[in-house]
């Protein structure tokens, strides 16, 4: 009986965790397309994001409500993995990984910490200035600042190397997570093919427009 509420209670996490990380994938989706937009067009860009950052929906909300998500993921996946490594105290004698699993499945913890570490340079790059700007320094609203900040944070060879090789790694996270959490939340039918198809194009396609958008405004800087 407590066997089966363990394992009941375990599933329950992967489901949570499955769930929390489609959402952070709809977001990542999102994000990507309204950065895009600053390399087609500048002032539709500005307009974009001005309306995002002023939009009470949006910033008091949405955005809670991302955080929350966020914090949430990273957490389950820590949990899980302790509860994983506690499950098998004892490596097996011989194991290979690499003939058992891809590299991104037995390296998500890695991945997910570079992530965590690159949302906290991210957070220092954009969010904070932001909340500075609005709520700290109480500046007036300016339609016309938003893709000057972005431009800006790229001209740093460094912190665009940096960018890149996160997206690189989010790639790999997405590369076994996308199809993960479809599994996890029951997703096993005769669509599961072409959802898989979808997930491994989405963690290509998605991080590789990030490493688009960050080197187009690097070197379009350095022409």
């Amino acid at each position: 009986m407590a066997q089966s509420a363990l394992l009941n209670a375990s599933i329950l996490k992967k489901v949570a965790m499955a769930l929390s990380g489609i959402f952070l994938i709809t977001f990542l989706a999102l994000h990507v397309s309204l950065n895009f937009i600053s390399i087609i067009s500048e002032n539709v860009f500005n307009e974009a994001s001005h309306f995002m950052g002023y939009n009470p929906l949006i910033q008091y909300v949405m955005q809670p409500v991302l955080a929350i998500g966020v914090i949430f993921h990273f957490v389950m996946g820590f949990v899980l993995t302790a509860q994983n490594t506690a499950a098998r105290p004892i490596a097996y004698a011989k194991y290979n990984g690499a003939a058992n699993a891809s590299w991104s499945s037995r390296n998500m913890i890695i991945s997910g910490l570079v992530i965590l570490a690159f949302l906290g340079l991210h957070f220092y790059d954009f969010w904070f200035p932001e909340v500075n700007y609005k709520y700290i320094a109480g500046a007036a609203p300016d339609a016309t600042r938003y893709y000057g900040e972005l431009v800006h944070k790229f001209n740093d060879p460094i912190r665009t190397g940096i960018y890149c090789v996160s997206f690189v790694l989010l790639g790999f996270h997405l590369w076994h997570g996308f199809g993960s959490s479809l599994q996890s939340v029951g997703m096993n039918n005769k669509y599961s093919r072409f959802l898989s198809k979808i997930g491994y194009g989405f963690a290509v396609i998605v991080p590789a427009l990030f490493v688009i958008i960050a080197l187009f405004h690097h070197f379009n800087q350095h022409n």
